[in-house]
């Protein structure tokens, strides 16, 4: 068997599962790039030695495609990182009951799924380790972004629920990002507002979230936990 680390990258086709899916390129790494309809940066990543794997992670069908998918060509994957996400806050999810809907199955049946269904290759690895991206909001939710929250909560617990089932052989932990990176919608007076509520008074950048990756792949000793990247915001939320 391939001694090449595998890792696949839900939402690798901008931000952070972008930035992430390069630096493990760099690394050596044969890189399952997720994606639904993010292309763009996929289609760099594969430019790059990417595999690109689509698949609608509302559709219970189609993720199963992608485990049968990435099953086809490797049997080990020393890396799973559940990133995608939907960010809907109450009134879209009050007016759209598919907006609602996905923001359950994109951050809880589509992780579950993955994570299940990707066993046999996880357990195939040394030091296998699954990262699943959370919130800040988990531990104090947003009233103006309930259902996101409650769906990020549930991530959270199956988080420690794999972390317990599939041990010793898996690790499972979770990042709780903060102000990482702003959306080019997010105006200056935004932008300003939530760097005044963060103690450190900074846009963090995706550099730290690719170190709080490095530290949960390469500790042999952690899981069930969870680090928040967040400069302190979660102190004052």
């Amino acid at each position: 068997m391939s001694q090449q680390p595998v890792a696949l990258i839900t939402g690798a086709g901008r931000r952070f599962g972008f930035a992430l899916a390069k630096s493990l390129l760099a690394e050596g790494y044969r890189v399952f790039a997720h994606y639904n309809s993010s292309r763009d940066g996929v289609a760099e990543l594969e430019e790059l030695g990417a595999v690109g794997v689509q698949a609608d992670l509302t559709s219970h069908d189609a993720i199963t495609a992608l485990i049968a998918a990435v099953q086809a060509q490797t049997q080990r994957i020393d890396l799973l990182v559940n990133n995608a996400s939907c960010f809907f806050n109450n009134q879209t999810v009050d007016s759209d009951p598919t907006a609602l809907a996905a923001v359950f199955e994109v951050h809880v049946q589509a992780p579950y799924l993955l994570i299940n269904g990707l066993r046999p290759q996880l357990k195939q690895a040394d030091n296998a380790v699954v990262i699943n991206i959370t919130d800040i909001y988990t531990d104090s939710p947003s009233t103006d972004y309930i259902a996101y929250c409650a769906a990020k909560a549930g991530l959270a617990n199956l988080t420690l629920s794999f972390a317990k089932a599939l041990a010793p052989e898996v690790r499972v932990n979770g990042i709780q990002p903060g102000p990482i990176l702003f959306l080019p919608e997010h105006d200056s007076e935004h932008r300003q507002k939530v760097l005044a509520e963060t103690p450190l008074n900074l846009e963090g950048g995706l550099d730290p979230m690719l170190q709080a990756v490095r530290f949960l792949r390469d500790n042999p000793f952690v899981t069930g936990e969870f680090i928040k990247v967040d400069g302190g915001r979660a102190l004052m939320i």
